[in-house]
């Protein structure tokens, strides 16, 4: 009975969590003989993200785990039920990120280095904030500066299931069409709009 529901169970799993669930985690919800193997698992959830092909929803893999979320194409239309403004975020911000993204574990004055310019406390505040960026080590010299890396939110906010998804410097495109991308992600849709892959400009 369990493996003609199990499909169902999942979606309906899914669909209430409203965020990436591990398969760990889903195998917890199963008791006894009832709780199926990891095989069995990733099938039906093979077999929902077929189900979902050409509609407006889609089964996405993130580093979190699975979760069901709005496509692309529909973010912005869906976007428009939240009314408040959403945040932008400065060209510095992004490019800070964007070096954390692609050199870490760098230290704040690695990134400076990079940039040629300082930068703001209040943009490492907004990144650890935001759960976007955390410190994994302190750099062996004198004063031990932080090392700064990305988090797991990072990449579940962005839709990556690893660091390896993150695109080339070949296909970034540039800062502007960015930062129009994230005010999308910030409508109050973190976890249900599919949310594009972060591309920015490194010096």
């Amino acid at each position: 009975m369990l493996e003609h529901n199990l499909k169902l169970i999942l979606e309906a799993l899914l669909m209430a969590a409203g965020r990436a669930v591990p398969l760990d985690e889903m195998l917890e919800l199963f008791d006894g003989i009832e709780r199926p193997d990891r095989t069995q698992l990733r099938e039906a959830l093979d077999e929902l993200r077929r189900d979902y092909e050409g509609r407006a929803i889609e089964l996405a893999e993130t580093a979190g785990g699975f979760r069901i979320q709005v496509r692309e194409g529909f973010a912005q239309q869906v976007s428009r039920l939240w009314e408040e403004k959403p945040p932008r975020y400065s060209r510095a911000l992004l490019e800070t990120l964007a070096i954390i993204a692609y050199r870490q574990p760098i230290t704040r004055g690695e990134i400076e280095e990079i940039r040629g310019v300082a930068v703001s406390s209040n943009i490492i505040k907004t990144l650890t904030d935001r759960e976007w960026v955390r410190t994994v080590g302190h750099r062996d010299v004198p004063g031990r500066p932080a090392l700064l890396a990305t988090s797991r939110r990072f990449l579940d906010h962005f839709n990556l299931s690893s660091l390896d998804a993150l695109p080339t410097l070949a296909e970034i495109r540039d800062l502007e069409s960015i930062n129009r991308e994230l005010d999308l992600d910030e409508s109050g849709l973190p976890e249900l709009v599919k949310e594009t892959q972060v591309e920015v400009t490194l010096p």
